[in-house]
């Protein structure tokens, strides 16, 4: 009962940082370099004897866009397009749809669309806050957390202490991060405080990861696998552990306690540690997802790369490969949670090593 009212107090404040996190991660999408995704694919439909191109397939696939992609039809495909939102001080606030761009193909209202990035034809400066398909993604995402907060909370109230549909699962992740991951990495006495962004974390990349398993729309968006993305949750975390050390951890990094003749190799390699910290949480989540998408898209592929060979070969490819891609989105399901969990321990972890007060001989010689 005493866990529940904890876990609780843990989900409402987790929302009061999930809020900053997508503002930042957002702001980072929108200027991020980015390709779109059907430039490729338009570009093959208007040549018939173009050969199928993988690597432009899986690549369009993977990267943001302007537009989200449905199917296509007789060629040409079906999208739904999204809001550009530019701002110059020129011309102040400027609003359009994105499908007068006509992917990538023409210009609209003196700006247009090259090498993913929109340019002024005129070369005048603007900023690009344009809503692409991962800033929608996350905001699908930050409704459905607020839905089930919203729910689990409506519940807790009406039975409490008693555990039901979504309650059933927000409240033992919730337990779970607490108690398996924040305790035994920061301490009894701190981990409290770092709760709500060990929380906002691992649900952010919990939701944006299981969305990006769903093939269709409103899934199929590569959030995670943006290093925009992971970039930001890198960032918050070596800020966080940043302000909250103590001088314990920063005399472990200026004054080790080794003798005084090891100072010039081991100093600068502490340095270069507390910088290589959060370079690894960006790219090893950014890597296993994108990583997981490629291989899908891969083992995809050769159902169209075996029947331009054969028609009859193509058709038995196609069971292989649906066969793997059924075990692989299995695989990725595992994936999700396993990679929510290990960017959440890591960050714990960096925490912990933080706050933690040495207890040692400093003996040099």
């Amino acid at each position: 009962m005493k866990s529940s009212v904890k876990s609780r107090k843990f989900i409402n404040k987790f929302f009061k940082y999930f809020g900053v996190l997508v503002f930042f991660t957002t702001f980072s999408v929108a200027k991020a370099e980015h390709e779109p995704a059907h430039a490729a694919s338009t570009e093959h439909h208007a040549e018939a004897d173009e050969k199928f191109k993988p690597g432009d397939m899986i690549f369009d696939h993977i990267k943001d866009n302007h537009d989200w992609h449905l199917w296509d039809i007789d060629g040409h495909p079906v999208s739904i397009s999204l809001p550009i939102i530019i701002y110059s001080p020129r011309k102040g606030v400027e609003n359009f749809s994105s499908s007068h761009f006509e992917h990538g193909h023409a210009s609209y209202n003196g700006y247009k669309v090259e090498e993913g990035k929109i340019v002024a034809e005129d070369g005048h400066e603007f900023y690009d806050l344009s809503m692409t398909k991962n800033v929608v993604s996350m905001l699908l995402g930050v409704l459905l957390l607020a839905l089930a907060a919203l729910i689990s909370a409506a519940r807790y109230k009406k039975n409490p202490g008693k555990l039901s549909g979504v309650q059933s699962f927000v409240e033992p992740v919730v337990i779970f991060i607490r108690d398996n991951v924040a305790k035994p990495s920061i301490g009894e006495k701190r981990y409290a405080r770092y709760m709500p962004f060990l929380l906002t974390v691992f649900f952010f990349i919990l939701i944006n990861n299981l969305l990006g398993l769903i093939p269709f729309f409103p899934g199929g968006a590569n959030v995670t696998g943006n290093i925009a993305v992971t970039m930001v949750l890198a960032v918050l975390t070596f800020l966080i552990t940043t302000f909250s050390a103590k001088k314990d951890y920063w005399k472990h990094i200026f004054m080790p306690p080794v003798p005084y003749g090891i100072y010039p190799i081991i100093i600068p390699i502490e340095i270069l540690g507390v910088f290589l910290k959060p370079l690894i949480l960006m790219i090893r989540l950014f890597a296993n997802i994108t990583a997981g998408h490629i291989i899908m898209l891969g083992f995809f592929s050769l159902i169209f790369i075996f029947g331009e060979m054969s028609k009859p070969l193509g058709y038995g490819v196609t069971a292989l490969s649906v066969a793997f891609n059924l075990a692989m989105n299995g695989l990725e399901l595992l994936v999700a949670f396993l990679q929510a969990y290990v960017f959440t321990l890591l960050a714990a972890m960096y925490f912990g090593q933080a706050v933690e007060e040495h207890h040692h001989d400093e003996a040099h010689h």
